[in-house]
């Protein structure tokens, strides 16, 4: 049997299609920035400015997590839309999960609004304090946490939720970044794990041993 092409597509492909560009697009997104903060923050000073200066640095990353940003950002946006709003997926959702997305997105806001401001600081200046405070943390030195007051807002905001999303990193499916993201580009398939708790409402109500369609 051959599909005629003029007819309109299933809607479950329609919702699969829709889901595979949106986790795709919101994966490459956050892996490139969780990059881009890890190589951007940590390398030493010393170290990268034997090739570009701070300045150049600073530039590229606006740039470069700009356009990620708003890639993660669409990408995101559709995923929790998707688990707010469609009454499969809002079912097998917990509250975690539900918190992990709204934080995540919170979070991305937050970048997004950042950019404006390290526009505004053409000496690099705010980005060799926050490089250097993570460096702190890193290596068990920590800098003077007066050195944050002069920050703006979204800046102060992006740290203390960035600091959370690691306080609940192994409570949530956050975890999976562990298990080799990279193949998540270009898997074919998704298997969803149905919750057991029991549909009381309506008669689409269910048994906990029957999968939701």
């Amino acid at each position: 049997m051959t599909s005629n092409p003029d007819e309109p597509e299933p809607p479950f492909l329609r919702r699969r299609n829709s889901l595979k560009s949106s986790d795709v697009g919101h994966h490459i997104g956050i892996l490139f920035l969780l990059m881009g903060h890890t190589v951007g923050l940590l390398t030493p000073t010393a170290l990268y400015t034997l090739v570009i200066t701070p300045e150049q640095k600073q530039f590229i990353a606006i740039v470069a997590g700009g356009v990620a940003g708003v890639v993660c950002f669409v990408g995101l946006s559709l995923l929790l839309h998707r688990r707010l709003f469609d009454a499969r997926i809002r079912q097998t959702s917990t509250y975690m999960d539900l918190g992990v997305l709204g934080i995540l997105w919170v979070q991305l806001v937050l970048g997004l609004v950042t950019l404006p401001y390290s526009f505004s600081h053409h000496d690099a200046s705010v980005m060799l304090v926050l490089s250097h405070w993570a460096q702190g943390i890193l290596t068990v030195q920590p800098v003077d946490a007066q050195t944050l007051q002069g920050l703006n807002w979204p800046y102060l905001v992006h740290l203390v939720l960035g600091m959370t999303i690691f306080l609940i990193f192994p409570f949530s499916r956050l975890v999976h970044i562990w298990s080799a993201p990279v193949w998540y580009l270009g898997r074919k398939g998704y298997q969803v794990v149905r919750t057991r708790r029991v549909l009381t409402a309506g008669p689409s109500a269910r048994s906990p041993n029957q999968p939701a369609e």
